[in-house]
């Protein structure tokens, strides 16, 4: 199935490397391979489309070798312009040498492996996300340092998932019986630091393995012993949407999930109650009236269906490790959390004034966190500079061009609930403004989260213990993240 496997640091250095097969003479040059892969990933210079040996969506070949001199000139100034609009890799790409190479990444990480073979591309990125969950379950936490100080387990945690290149185990309980090593406790990396608000950190930010370790002292830390009867819930919402330049939404879309991370004593059986009046399917009945409506929904192998029709609660035994409980999707009208009011004048053939206005739809108790709101730019643009007239509670606000990237950035720390925000910008251009060059400004791009508040109201009722043990207590930390995905304004 696959050639070989590897992890690569932010650096581009092989931390992890495991060759399962190879043509004659390859394996001498493992390095030399995974540095160009990572040369490609980091450098990404897309594909120019119609050049010889090149694929325009995979970026197959060499680049410009089969150009002439003289074309290769006359392209080299396009290129530099070019170049700046080419976004990250693509997760699956041929490289020169004749192998896929598929990867993604976890932060910061490069979990990548090469084929030679017509394998499926979706198989090995799931097969990717898969190990990279497991060595995150072992480890506590994902990050350089921690592979670094626990490749001895990692190594044995690999010869199990995979042999001579095909997954065999990849669940995290089922690895416990073949798993002897103990892993070494490293401290997390503080890469949400920038939050506003702790309450936003999801269940992915325990960092506990789920087997007993040993600490950068060297003591063992029993897991049995020191641990809390805890259980993590997320819920959380990724929103899709689309706006014209009028404000008027377009298409909108929610990707949610309910995922979990438990350290209960004896694994006892969970139960887990969602909103009564929750309808599956646009035509799903009016059972429950008109309450909270999901396109689809589906369910882990873990989760025992037997009382979710009438009374949608689900009970299941919680796997080791953080685990998805259910995957929903919802499309249609709901109340989008920003809305965006852009607008363009003219003002001279050569400047142009541009407004975005920012309005928080929201509960004033609530907040954005970590607002970002770019605003593309023509390439011909040689100036431009920005004022924001913001409201009370606002912080962290700040707007700049970014010269080299052509674009206008608009970040905020915390964006209060029910208020208002607006950026103006001139800008100045070295040309006079076409509708050629109208069309390259935009669209509007805009990033945020939003702690404890989710837009499809969609409700935990309770999280319980199915037995009555008596005395047993557990801590449930329940959170509701809503997060943008693609949060995008046409000009």
């Amino acid at each position: 199935m696959i050639t070989n496997f590897f992890v690569l640091s932010p650096r581009g250095d092989t931390v992890i490397a495991k060759n399962y097969r190879s043509k004659s003479g390859v394996g001498a040059h493992e390095r030399s391979h995974t540095e160009a892969f990572f040369r490609k990933v980091k450098f990404w210079d897309g594909v120019a489309p119609g050049t010889p040996g090149m694929d325009s969506t995979l970026g197959l070949g060499t680049g410009s070798k089969g150009l002439s001199s003289s074309q290769s000139g006359a392209s080299e100034g396009d290129s530099k312009e070019g170049s700046k609009r080419f976004g990250d890799a693509p997760p699956v790409f041929v490289m020169p040498d004749g192998y896929s190479y598929m990867h993604v990444k976890r932060n910061g990480l490069i979990f990548g492996c090469a084929t030679e073979k017509n394998v499926s591309p979706v198989v090995v990125i799931e097969l990717l996300s898969k190990i990279a969950k497991v060595f995150k379950d072992y480890c506590g936490t994902l990050s350089e340092e921690s592979i670094r100080k626990n490749f001895i387990l990692l190594y044995e945690l690999l010869d199990e998932m995979l042999d001579y290149g095909y997954p065999q185990v990849t669940q995290t309980e089922n690895l416990k019986a073949f798993v002897y090593n103990e892993p070494i406790v490293v401290a997390p990396v503080a890469d949400t630091g920038k939050m506003i608000n702790p309450k936003t950190a999801s269940a992915s930010a325990v960092h506990k393995p789920v087997i007993s370790s040993v600490d950068s002292e060297g003591r063992k830390t029993s897991l049995s012993a020191n641990q809390k009867n805890e259980i993590f819930v997320d819920i959380l919402e990724r929103l899709n949407v689309l706006f014209s330049n009028n404000g008027y939404v377009l298409n909108s879309t929610i990707d949610g999930c309910i995922q979990m991370k438990s350290y209960l004593a004896g694994n006892p059986q969970l139960r887990l109650a969602l909103n009564e009046d929750l309808i599956v399917g646009k035509n799903g009945g009016s059972s429950y009236g008109s309450g909270v409506t999901v396109d689809d929904i589906n369910f882990n192998d873990c989760v025992n269906l037997s009382e979710w029709e009438h009374g949608r609660t689900l009970s299941f035994f919680p796997p080791d490790g953080e685990f998805i409980v259910l995957n929903y999707r919802m499309t249609g009208d709901f109340k989008t959390p920003f809305r965006i009011f852009p607008s363009i004048e003219e003002v001279e053939p050569n400047k142009l004034e541009i407004a975005v206005h920012v309005r928080a739809e929201i509960p004033d108790n609530h907040f954005g966190a970590n607002v970002s709101i770019e605003v593309p730019l023509p390439q011909i643009t040689t100036a431009a500079s920005c004022q924001v007239v913001n409201t009370p509670g606002a912080t962290g606000v700040h707007a700049e061009y970014v010269s080299h990237e052509k674009k206008l950035l608009w970040t905020l720390k915390k964006f209060p609930g029910c208020s208002e925000q607006t950026m103006r910008a001139k800008v100045s251009l070295s040309g006079p403004c076409t509708s050629h060059i109208r069309r390259e400004i935009g669209p509007i791009n805009m990033n945020f989260e939003i702690p404890m508040y989710n837009v499809s109201s969609l409700q935990v009722r309770y999280l319980r213990v199915a037995e009555n043990m008596p005395g047993y207590s557990p801590y449930r930390w329940v959170r509701y993240v809503t997060q943008s995905s693609s949060y995008v304004c046409r000009l």
